[in-house]
């Protein structure tokens, strides 16, 4: 099935599409559209020339599957402030985040299954939104897992923030409105399903720290983090930009 890419650009950047800021530098950061193939799941085409202006609709496509112009992704991660990380002991997830997965977009159902039914496929659900099985082909590990609802098994697919909260606390989101944060944190640009154990090693590390192991995902990764910081004016550290221009140098146009 093609989609085009403009469609699942809304769908990654969710409620905030109208944001005059998310506006603004999608503007910067989309140029010519080209075809994508993320995990051979499914392919997102058609050239996306404008961005202001397209009306509302989404399209079901995960996020994970855009295609960004790299230059324009280079040019915004040299537009992003490098400073020292904030350091301290008050990061609080719940306290400045808000209880995970909310339902900031109002559709009745958590951020945690909207995603799970995003970026999972062949998803069976109870009800309208919990989604109790479903096959992710795991972006980060580039391996099949089989999820399963349950108290012993739901762990093997977790929900990660590219940017990590409290990476996004240290790097500026302890600047932004309450709001902001929650928004943040239920973005689903900055959300993506992957593997349990594979998340619980990325922690909070930053792209200085912490790449995929797959390496045929590295560029989305990174494309996807250096879009998050310039939507909520995080900045990055000397060693994060390092490494995420690296990978932006061995990325295709």
């Amino acid at each position: 099935m093609k989609l085009g890419a403009l469609d699942a650009l809304k769908q990654a950047v969710g409620t905030t599409w109208s944001d005059p800021q998310t506006q603004g530098t999608l503007r910067d950061l989309f140029g010519t559209g080209r075809d994508v193939l993320s995990n051979g799941s499914k392919v997102i085409a058609d050239a996306a020339t404008t961005i202001a202006g397209q009306g509302d609709q989404t399209s079901q496509v995960r996020g994970s599957e855009l295609g960004f112009d790299v230059s324009q992704v280079k040019d915004t991660l040299g537009g992003l402030q490098v400073r020292a990380d904030d350091r301290g002991d008050d990061y609080n997830r719940e306290g400045q985040f808000g209880p995970a997965w909310q339902d900031v977009d109002g559709n009745g159902c958590d951020t945690r299954n909207d995603i799970l039914a995003r970026d999972l496929t062949a998803v069976r659900k109870d009800g309208k939104c919990t989604v109790v099985s479903g096959h992710l082909e795991d972006p980060y590990t580039a391996r099949g897992i089989d999820y399963q609802r349950g108290r012993a098994t739901s762990s093997a697919v977790q929900i990660d923030h590219l940017v990590p909260l409290k990476n996004a606390w240290q790097s500026g989101a302890r600047n932004l409105s309450q709001e902001r944060r929650v928004q943040l944190a239920n973005d689903p640009l900055n959300l993506l399903a992957v593997d349990g154990p594979t998340n619980q090693a990325k922690s909070d590390k930053d792209a200085g720290e912490w790449l995929p192991a797959n390496a045929a995902f590295q560029c989305q990764y990174v494309e996807r983090q250096v879009l998050v910081k310039a939507k909520y004016g995080l900045w990055v550290t000397n060693s994060e930009r390092d490494a995420m221009a690296g990978v932006l140098d061995r990325c295709q146009q």
